[in-house]
Parts: C-alpha cells; structure tokens; sequence
C-alpha cells in the first residue's frame, strides 16, 4: 500500500487527470516511487481519493514522457533508467537546447540575465555540502531561463515533455557524482558568459560542452543497455 503521507492533496482549479499526471510525475521524479515499482491502478486511485478514469489517463500520459513502462495484461511499472534512455535524452536534449540557446542569446536582453544571474547567485553561495535535490533544482531553473527566452514555443513544449527525464538524469548524476560544489556555478557561469556575447554560434557551443560533461558522467553509471 502507499502510505498517506507521501501523498500530496490535490488542489481543485484544473483538470483532474492533468493533476494526477502533475502528482505522480513528481513523485516519481522526486524518487517517492522506485525504478521497476508496480504502480497499481487501485493502489493509486484509493491514495489519490480519485476514480480509475484519471489514474489511467495520467499513466497514459507518463507513459509517453518516458516516467512509466505499460506491460500488456500487467499494467504500470516504473521506467529504470538505461544507457539506450540516457543516449536518446542526451541527443535530443542537445539538439534542441543548442536551437533555444542560439536563439535566447539575441533576445534575452537585461531581463533575462538578470534572472540568470539571481539563479548564478544562489549557486555561487552554496558554501557546504548540497542536497542533490537542490543541485538539480538549481541546474533546471537555470536552463529553463534559455527555453522561455528562445522566444520558440514547439521547442519550448518538447522541453518540457523530456524535462522530467532531464531530471532523473541529473538526480543520477549528482548522487553518484556529488561534484556540484566545484562544477555548478563555474560551468553555468561560462555558459552564461557565452550567451551574453549575442553570437549563436558561440552559444551553440557552448551548450555543446556544457552537457557533454552531464553525459559522460551518466555513461560511467553501471546501467543496463536498454
């Protein structure tokens, strides 16, 4: 059975599957949830206080973001984590986060790098050991800053489609590679740099290096192939 209080109570304003899908997403990103666990449609409708209708659609959903594997007649487990997932996220990642930052760089302006700068602070003065949790939380909220100034919103949806996995990912990397302290802030702060020189090219690049790094930490993970 899932316990209560890892449950958190649903608010009222949207959709109910859209909610559900925002709950067990979270609790799977915020590793409530095991890779390989069983999700039980009864389990999760009798936590959540909801029908079967939405837990199913939500499943649907997670499904297609990659959080959730559907196994016919034996329903919803978990997705674990593969070097295939890390090699097909990575790429795609790149190939979009280069698009954003070769566009915010022309139009991120004062604004913009301001808000890059408050997120820069707020690395630069973590002086003792980091949560992973708010390494990661750090991490996204930098570069979700290059994805709202892209000023290109079907990039902007794929983002956040793979944002959840990007998570996992960094949640893998910072706990196995606990190295935040010594790479978190200079890194962003090259690639901040980058960006404030208004050339495409250069920012592309420096997205490039930025997430390799990222990457060939997760490829020295003991990981299955697929």
């Amino acid at each position: 059975m899932i316990p209560d209080d890892v449950v958190p109570a649903l608010p009222s304003q949207r959709a109910l599957g859209d909610l559900v899908t925002d709950v067990l997403r979270e609790m799977i990103t915020g590793a409530k949830f095991q890779p390989g666990q069983h999700l039980k449609e009864t389990e999760l409708a009798e936590a959540l206080k909801v029908s079967r209708g939405p837990i199913r659609q939500a499943l649907a959903r997670l499904e297609e973001e990659g959080h959730v594997e559907l196994r016919r007649h034996r329903g919803a487990f978990v997705s674990t984590l593969t070097k295939t997932d890390v090699d097909e996220v990575h790429t795609l990642r790149g190939a979009i986060e280069k698009l954003a930052a070769g566009r915010a760089c022309t139009r991120m302006q004062g604004q913009g790098f301001a808000e890059m700068d408050a997120v820069l602070e707020q690395m630069k003065s973590v002086d003792t050991k980091i949560d992973p949790e708010d390494a990661v939380r750090l991490d996204l909220q930098f570069h979700d800053i290059i994805y709202a100034y892209c000023g290109h919103a079907r990039v902007q949806r794929v983002w956040e489609s793979i944002r959840g996995q990007v998570t996992v990912f960094l949640r893998a990397r910072n706990a196995s590679f606990p190295d935040f302290l010594d790479v978190g802030y200079s890194e962003h702060k090259e690639l901040r740099d980058a960006l404030a020189l208004g050339d495409p090219q250069a920012a592309q690049d420096a997205i490039d290096k930025h997430i390799l790094g990222a990457y060939e930490r997760l490829k020295r993970l003991n990981l299955p192939d697929r």
